[in-house]
C-alpha cells in the first residue's frame, strides 16, 4: 500500500504536469482537474518526540573510547544533542538537525556570492588523475589525496579541491570575451582530504564541506584578495591548531608562519606589542595568477579580439569548519549555542508533564504553536512541541539548553492566568522573561531566518 506522504507528493507532481500542459496548449479552461484528494494548507506541527536524536547516540559517558575522543568541546556537545556520529575516522553522520543547520548556512553563502555575482555549479568529486598530473599536484600532493583506481585500471582521487576541474572547464568555453569577465564561479559539496590525525569532530575531517569560488579576470587585483598572494580568516579560540600574532593598538593580525622569526612589534602601526593567540581557519582566499590558466589554456579574447590567458583567484571557506567552530566559541560548557540565523529550530514550546495540576495548559501549548505559525509565516517550520510530557519539565528544560534553541517557551500555571503570562529563556542572552502574548508576539515576530 503506498503511504499516504507519496499519494500526495504524486499528486502534487501530477497537478503540476496538468497544469505545464495547459500552459503550452493555451487552453486552461478546458483542463480537468482532479479532486479525489483532500489537501489543507496547515502543516503538522513538528513533536520533539519525532525528531531522529536517538540517546543511544548521545551517551558519551556510557563509551570510554568516544570518551576518549572527545577532545574538544563543540565535537563532545554536537555528539552529546545528538546532531553527529562518528561513522570512521574523520567521518560523520550529520543528523537531521545539523542538515537543517548546514543547509541554513549555505543558504546565507548562496545569497552572499550571488550578491557579488557568483554563479553556483557542481563538480564531480571523482576526478580524473589526468588533470592532477597535468598541474603536477598528483604528486605534490602525496598522502593527502585519497586515490582508487577504475575497474579499467585508470587513477582518480577523491577532490580535496578543484582547480584543475574549473579551469578545464572554462578552457572549453572557446568563445570567452573579456566583456563577460570577471567570470566568478563557485560550489558548496564534500571534500576529501586523508588527514593523518583527524580530530576536533567537525573541525579537521577526512571528509567536510567547503565552499569554493575560483574567479576568471583580466587582470589581477591583488588589493581585493588582501593585499597579499593570500589571506586567512582565523576564528581566535583556545583549540585553534594555528598560531596568531594580534597587534593590541590597530587591526593588524597575522600567522605566526608568514612573520619573521622573533617579530614582536607591529609592522603595520610600528608601535603597538604582538599577542599570540590560537585561531581556527576557517577561510582563505588565494592568488592563483596564471598558474593553472596558462596550463591547461583558458583564455578569453582582449579588447583587440586576441587570445590571453585569464588571471584567477580562489575563495574557500570551511562550512562544516564554520559550522562547528561557531558552536565551539560560542557555546557553554553544558549547552550549545547558535549563531541565531543558523539554528537548526528557532523555537521550542514546553507544555506541563502529563498528571500535572496544570495539565490543562497543554492545550494552551498547542494553540500557541499553531497561532505563531500562523502570525508568524517565516517561522513556519522553525517551531517545535516538546510533547514528551511524561518527563518533567526540568528534564526537558535541560534537554533544550543541550541543544540550544534560541527561544524556550514554557507553558505553565502562569498561562492559565487571565491575562495569561508566558516564561521565555532567551539561550543565546541566557535572559528569563516572563511576557504576555502581545509581549510575546513583539519579541518573536523580531526573529531572523534565512
Amino acid at each position: 500500500m503506498m503511504h499516504p506522504v507519496w499519494k500526495r507528493v504524486f499528486h502534487r507532481l501530477h497537478r503540476a504536469l496538468l497544469s505545464s500542459k495547459r500552459h503550452q496548449s493555451g487552453c486552461a479552461e478546458h483542463t480537468p482537474t482532479c479532486t479525489s484528494t483532500k489537501t489543507t494548507s496547515r502543516k503538522p506541527r513538528l513533536l520533539v518526540s519525532r525528531l531522529y536524536q536517538p540517546s543511544n547516540l548521545r551517551d558519551v559517558g556510557q563509551d570510554s573510547r568516544l570518551s576518549g575522543e572527545m577532545t574538544c568541546k563543540s565535537q563532545r556537545l554536537m555528539h552529546q544533542a545528538g546532531l553527529i556520529h562518528p561513522f570512521s575516522p574523520g567521518c560523520y553522520v550529520y543528523l537531521p538537525a545539523t542538515v537543517r543547520s548546514m543547509e541554513k548556512l549555505v543558504r546565507v553563502i548562496d545569497q552572499e556570492m550571488q550578491g557579488i555575482g557568483g554563479q553556483k555549479l557542481d563538480m564531480p568529486s571523482l576526478c580524473s588523475a589526468d588533470l592532477w598530473r597535468t598541474s603536477e599536484r598528483w604528486d605534490l600532493m602525496g598522502k593527502e589525496l585519497f586515490r582508487l583506481k577504475d575497474r579499467h585500471g585508470a587513477d582518480y582521487c577523491l577532490g580535496p579541491t578543484h582547480e584543475e576541474a574549473v579551469t578545464t572547464l572554462v578552457a572549453h568555453q572557446a568563445t570567452l570575451s573579456y566583456r563577460q569577465l570577471p567570470l566568478l564561479l563557485y560550489q558548496i559539496t564534500r571534500k576529501f582530504r586523508d588527514e593523518p590525525k583527524p580530530k576536533f569532530g567537525l573541525l579537521r575531517g577526512r571528509e567536510f564541506y567547503m565552499k569554493d569560488m575560483y574567479s576568471f579576470d583580466v587582470q589581477a587585483d591583488t588589493g581585493n584578495i588582501g593585499g597579499t598572494l593570500s589571506h586567512e580568516f582565523q576564528l581566535p579560540t583556545d583549540v585553534g591548531e594555528d598560531r596568531l600574532l594580534l597587534c593590541g593598538n590597530c587591526s593588524f593580525s597575522a600567522n605566526v608562519e608568514t612573520l619573521s622569526s622573533g617579530t614582536t612589534h607591529c609592522p603595520q602601526c610600528k608601535t603597538g606589542a604582538l599577542v599570540e593567540s590560537k585561531g581556527i581557519e576557517v577561510g582563505h582566499t588565494f592568488y592563483l595568477g596564471k598558474k593553472y590558466s596558462s596550463i591547461f589554456k583558458a583564455t578569453f579574447s582582449n579588447p583587440q579580439n586576441k587570445p590571453s590567458v585569464t588571471e584567477m583567484g580562489c575563495y574557500g571557506l570551511g562550512v562544516s569548519r564554520i559550522l562547528a567552530a561557531a558552536i565551539e566559541v560560542l557555546s557553554t560548557d553544558e549547552g550549545i549555542r547558535w549563531p541565531g540565523l543558523i539554528a537548526p529550530y528557532q523555537i521550542c514550546v514546553l507544555p506541563p508533564k502529563k498528571g500535572s495540576k496544570i495539565e490543562g495548559a497543554a492545550v494552551l501549548a498547542e494553540e500557541l504553536v499553531d497561532s505563531l505559525g500562523e502570525d508568524f509565516p517565516h517561522l513556519r517550520g522553525e517551531i517545535v512541541l516538546d510533547d514528551r510530557t511524561q518527563m518533567t519539565i526540568g528534564k526537558r528544560l535541560k534537554d533544550a539548553s543541550i541543544l540550544g534553541y534560541p527561544y524556550v517557551i514554557v507553558v505553565g500555571e502562569a498561562a492559565l492566568q487571565n491575562p495569561p503570562t508566558f516564561e521565555v529563556i532567551c539561550q543565546q542572552t541566557a535572559e528569563t522573561l516572563f511576557l504576555s502574548k502581545d509581549g510575546l508576539l513583539d519579541l518573536l515576530g523580531k526573529v531572523e531566518t534565512v
